[in-house]
């Protein structure tokens, strides 16, 4: 899932400047394969394992190994944790923090702040910066610019409110730190090969964000079964979009459960309407007996002979 998933080497994800930056300083040569065993060397590595930091996950990104061996714990690395506390980054996961962005500790601390203040001004309040820097942590690594770049382009390519960027970056802030080719070629399928107007794609990615980081193939995958298989019209899926979160199987199962039943029947104007949310939603127990009017047993049976 892309907004689970640390990007695998940081330079995927800053820029070229920000990467020098990072890199500036000569750095030790590593005599070893692992971190750990520098650990009894170094006060840093052994204060950051402390912490929480997983020196097994720091060293698979590029140069970080060699950057934490550099920094010194008094004077380089207790200020930045204790910017990241006052950002609202909570004490249990300034470990998990840094394991995925070990380069905030090379970081200009002046830089970070400016960033912070620039959120602040664009009216992202204290809770929800907290939220956003601990779920995308490379965000503070960007600079202003490219951050009002960011907000911009989704304002202005989805046609949105302030206030609704503000929110669909809140809920999904890697949207801000993440590549933007996906993004571009998920709205163009979306308009151009699954033919939603303008105003029902800025419905549905404010419903779902995540849909602009979806997997293409799965995307169309799901909608062709969900519009030219069962029949949904398009207004229908802008208004439930959070069915493009649910696995192709779990919604063919339960469709062809239900027309098995003949009870597939997903127009509101008609009765025993059954809308997406409680198709895809509702666990299999629910879902047999409030919506099949079933055992899951049955269900179970059924399943086999596909």
């Amino acid at each position: 899932d892309w907004d689970d998933v640390p990007p695998s080497s940081a330079l995927e994800e800053i820029s070229e400047e920000d990467a020098v930056q990072i890199i500036a300083e000569p750095l030790l040569p590593l005599q070893s394969s692992t971190l750990r065993d520098y650990v009894d060397h170094s006060e840093t590595l052994a204060k950051l394992v402390h912490l929480g930091v997983d020196l097994s996950q720091v060293e698979k990104r590029q140069k970080a190994g060699q950057l934490l061996l550099t920094l010194d714990f008094e004077k380089d690395v207790r200020k930045i944790l204790l910017f990241l506390k006052d950002v609202g980054v909570e004490d249990n996961q300034l470990g998990p923090f840094l394991t995925k962005n070990p380069y905030i500790l090379a970081e200009d601390l002046e830089a970070l702040e400016t960033r912070v203040a620039y959120l602040k001004s664009k009216k992202f309040g204290k809770a929800e910066i907290a939220q956003m820097v601990s779920r995308a942590p490379y965000l503070l690594l960007f600079s202003v610019e490219r951050l009002d770049n960011r907000l911009g382009f989704f304002k202005n390519e989805l046609g949105l409110s302030v206030k609704k960027t503000k929110d669909l970056v809140i809920r999904l802030p890697r949207l801000l730190t993440g590549k933007l080719e996906p993004v571009k070629e998920n709205l163009q399928v979306c308009q151009l090969e699954l033919g939603f107007q303008r105003n029902e794609i800025q419905q549905i990615v404010f419903k779902t964000p995540k849909i602009l980081t979806a997997s293409k193939k799965r995307l169309k995958q799901t909608f062709d079964y969900l519009h030219n298989i069962m029949g949904i019209p398009h207004h229908m899926l802008t208004r439930f979009p959070q069915v493009f979160n649910s696995k192709l199987l779990r919604i063919r199962e339960r469709h062809m459960f239900l027309t098995f039943l003949g009870r597939a029947q997903y127009d509101p104007a008609q009765p025993s309407y059954i809308s997406l949310d409680q198709l895809v939603s509702l666990p299999d127990e629910v879902f047999c007996t409030e919506i099949a009017k079933a055992s899951i047993q049955d269900f179970e049976k059924f399943l086999k002979t596909l």
